[in-house]
């Protein structure tokens, strides 16, 4: 009785430890999926089921637009940021990369914006895409609308089986331009954080004491040339000389948009003063009468400054819609497409491109305070819409000349929030995803098209 009972109780312990091991097994293997899935570490430690709704339930908006971009990457034959990792890939950059670390523990603005720059080029999972504000990442890649675009609308027919990518279904030039159009993007991300060290208010005086910055100033005008000289590379081995002045003008539109309005020290934009209604010119900037010729002229920009919706379209135009509108437009031009499907290529980027920027700027006025110490762009359009309403807040403005941290964000955020900017800025962002999609049902139903509409809509609930 006593060799049965020990029987059972070794029995006992041995299938203890077996459930055990089974149940160490089964923790490892969920936390491996855990990481792998890309969910933060703290919810695989978590057993409280209210705990998990806590989590799950906030993120839930934006899964449909995680998996609306992975699906569309998919189409595409693989995730598109990818593709400025090959070409940063190389024994230049990895020179620049050393300088870089040479920064690291220093406050210098460059590991910010390169930060920024590297979350536009790293390859992330459908499951561990974020897309955040203040300290988080939004990304949209260009490249990946011109391929969708490029696919969407199809080859021409006297396109040469060779030049055709069969599998993805786009050329060889179209996937080369998408490329360059990312290269582009992040070098304009990466000149920007250059740190003016002597303003006129400090003009002359000694710069050792600023040997750590003026090294990152090194470092970024090394980087973002480097890129923008890989880009205008690429671009002149596509040997196409109309697709060159074409690409070649977005850029010049890039430079154009860090010198357009008030700046203060650091060049960072300040909004113009409001413009009373009667005295608002007739010209609109969102005039899509277009011929091919007036994409590569410069935009008017003296009857814009101080009319909210001109004033947000010109200058995000320049920094960012003439860009991708420009290379939905060349990817067409490369297909052998009509003028008019290149028209509706370049309107449907620019178009996309502002709904994009009317739904970043948002983002910060989602909740009635503002968390410690964040800030947001003074040119967004819910804080421009208010200046029209409210032009007495323009005198907060004016305290940024010198610089913009002398602003009250607080106070400016509290007001925007009350006034009638938010609701403006939300029927701004409509309006253009409208227009995107009205561009985009011209052409053919394809899984690249669906790709794109799921995205626009995607945008509504981002």
């Amino acid at each position: 009785m006593l060799f049965s009972r020990f029987c059972f109780l070794d029995q006992r312990s041995i299938m203890r430890g077996v459930v055990q091991r089974c149940s160490l097994r089964n923790l490892y293997n969920n936390y491996r999926q855990t990481c792998v899935t890309g969910f933060d570490r703290r919810r695989s430690l978590t057993t409280k089921p209210h705990h998990w709704e806590k989590l799950v339930t906030k993120p839930e908006q934006k899964h449909d637009w995680n998996r609306a971009v992975s699906e569309a990457e998919k189409i595409v034959g693989y995730p598109t940021p990818f593709l400025t990792v090959r070409q940063l890939l190389s024994d230049d950059f990895a020179n620049v990369a050393l300088h870089l670390r040479k920064l690291v523990g220093s406050n210098d603005p460059l590991l910010k914006t390169a930060k920024k720059a590297a979350t536009e080029i790293v390859s992330i999972s459908d499951n561990q895409r974020q897309f955040l504000y203040n300290g988080k990442n939004n990304m949209l890649a260009w490249g990946l609308i011109v391929l969708l675009v490029s696919k969407a609308a199809g080859p021409s027919a006297h396109i040469p089986d060779t030049e055709q990518n069969k599998s993805a279904g786009v050329l060889h030039s179209q996937r080369a331009l998408a490329e360059v159009t990312e290269m582009i993007r992040i070098s304009h991300l990466v000149h920007q954080g250059l740190v003016n060290l002597q303003p006129l208010t400090r003009a002359g005086h000694d710069m050792s004491m600023h040997s750590d910055m003026t090294f990152g100033n090194k470092i970024v005008l090394l980087s973002g040339d480097y890129l923008l000289g890989k880009s205008c590379a690429e671009l002149a081995g596509l040997r196409n000389q109309e697709l060159v002045e074409l690409i070649l003008s977005a850029v010049r539109d890039l430079a154009e948009s860090e010198f357009i309005g008030d700046r203060d020290e650091q060049n960072n934009p300040l909004p113009s003063k409001p413009i009373p209604h009667q005295e608002s010119p007739p010209e609109d900037v969102e005039d899509d009468n277009w011929v091919s010729s007036d994409v590569l002229k410069p935009m008017h920009k003296a009857t814009c400054m101080g009319i909210p919706e001109k004033e947000w379209a010109l200058r995000h135009i320049l920094s960012a819609g003439s860009l991708l509108g420009k290379s939905c437009q060349g990817a067409l031009k490369l297909a052998g497409h009509p003028e008019a499907m290149q028209r509706s290529g370049y309107l449907f980027g620019k178009h996309l491109s502002l709904a994009w920027q009317a739904c970043l700027d948002l983002e910060p006025f989602q909740s009635n305070t503002l968390p410690l110490n964040a800030t947001f762009s003074l040119v967004s359009a819910p804080v421009l819409f208010h200046l029209d309403y409210d032009p007495s807040l323009y005198s907060e403005i004016q305290k940024g000349y010198v610089s913009i941290e002398n602003v009250d964000y607080e106070k400016i955020h509290s007001e925007v929030v009350k006034g009638p900017g938010l609701e403006k800025t939300k029927n701004l962002q409509r309006k253009h995803s409208s227009a995107a999609m009205k561009k985009l049902i011209l052409s053919q139903p394809s899984d690249a098209r669906t790709a794109l509409q799921n995205i626009i809509f995607a945008m509504q609930d981002f």
